[in-house]
């Protein structure tokens, strides 16, 4: 396993004589994984909402990967458009739209010629605490988010905190006591088409005493359960028009039969998995720490194994594990993985700083502005 860090904490320690420490963000990865980025032209997106933070992950060379962390406040799901040129992140109390330039990139004050894409900060709508957790485009750039506190699927839009778009039809009533963790959505054809729930409780927090056994796949279009006694599903997703998802008890990769409400075992990992993307052969799924002293989590079977986090990569057509990036520091738990295609240096600007506002962008040109005094 190759060892990276994004700045020199270690090695200040042992020149001072020092205790070695582990620079923030640390990690290791499989030899093979900066070349299977870059012959895949593409980058990493994570978000980890423990750590406060969306990780691009890209690779360096063919021998070392490079990462770039900016700060969010509880950054959970991540929507990207098809291009990856659009992006959305849900955080604590509001969703913030990004677009990537690759103009404004090349001319980036900061470091010019050196990323390959810069997603700029252009709409940010202010929800409100809705615990959202998956989030993705539809059809007509619509914005869907599962909206776990108020078991809802919603529509985000300027008129609204929210706009119901489609409720499990055991809930009764449009409150805020996330009664089944609603947590993931696969859409299809540009509307959300499958969810995910712990339990189909309709009682204040109902899942908590079944979380590892109870746990449900539902038809949004049909309205109803295909799937359940599923153990702690997450990330449903639709590749090559088959149904797939995590079940993060059991630390496994599954395929769902939509028709017959079985699933088939694809491959499993040694960890709490949650937040998975596709891209051409490969699936690239978040892997989390586990807090030995979670209520939930310490009553999984897999607590004793899930000691890293970090991202497991898949070669889908077998099922076999290709190779794995394990957090030393920094990193107990990621929610959403995503895959930046055709760009191997990314660069995103949170609103925290002001250089934000200085970046352009109108049709056919993009401008740097100078700072005032």
């Amino acid at each position: 396993m190759a060892v990276f860090s994004t700045h020199s904490l270690q090695n200040k320690a042992m020149q001072n004589n020092l205790p070695k420490q582990l620079a923030p963000f640390s990690c290791s990865y499989s030899p093979n994984i900066p070349e299977l980025l870059l012959n895949l032209q593409c980058s990493i997106a994570i978000s980890t909402y423990q750590a406060g933070k969306v990780v691009m992950l890209s690779p360096k060379n063919e021998d070392s990967l490079i990462q770039l962390p900016r700060t969010f406040a509880k950054p959970m799901g991540i929507a990207l458009t098809d291009n990856g040129n659009k992006m959305a992140i849900a955080c604590k109390d509001e969703i913030t739209v990004f677009r990537n330039s690759s103009e404004l990139a090349s001319f980036y004050p900061v470091k010019p010629n050196v990323y390959d894409a810069l997603y700029m900060p252009r709409n940010t709508y202010h929800t409100g605490a809705l615990d959202i957790h998956d989030l993705t485009w539809g059809e007509g750039g619509k914005l869907y988010g599962v909206n776990t506190l108020f078991s809802t699927i919603v529509s985000i839009d300027d008129d609204y905190n929210f706009t119901p778009y489609w409720q499990p039809p055991f809930i009764t009533d449009m409150v805020s006591e996330d009664r089944c963790h609603l947590n993931g959505m696969a859409e299809l054809n540009g509307q959300p088409k499958y969810a995910t729930a712990f339990n189909r409780g309709n009682t204040p927090r109902s899942w908590r005493d079944v979380v590892t056994t109870d746990g449900i796949m539902m038809d949004i279009e049909k309205n109803e359960i295909i799937a359940e006694q599923l153990p702690m599903p997450h990330s449903p997703r639709i590749f090559n028009g088959a149904l797939y998802v995590l079940f993060s008890a059991t630390g496994e990769l599954a395929k769902i039969d939509v028709d017959r409400g079985t699933y088939d075992v694809i491959t499993k990992i040694n960890g709490f998995v949650r937040g998975m993307a596709h891209y051409k052969d490969f699936l690239f799924i978040g892997l989390s720490r586990l807090r030995k002293n979670s209520s939930t989590f310490a009553k999984l079977n897999i607590a004793d194994k899930a000691l890293n986090a970090g991202i497991a990569v898949i070669h889908l057509p077998t099922g076999s594990v290709y190779g794995e990036i394990k957090y030393q520091a920094s990193v107990d738990e990621i929610y959403d993985v995503q895959i930046l295609p055709d760009k191997i240096r990314p660069n995103i600007l949170n609103t925290s700083k002001p250089e934000y506002k200085l970046g352009v962008s109108i049709p056919g040109k993009t401008f740097w502005a100078r700072p005032q005094s």
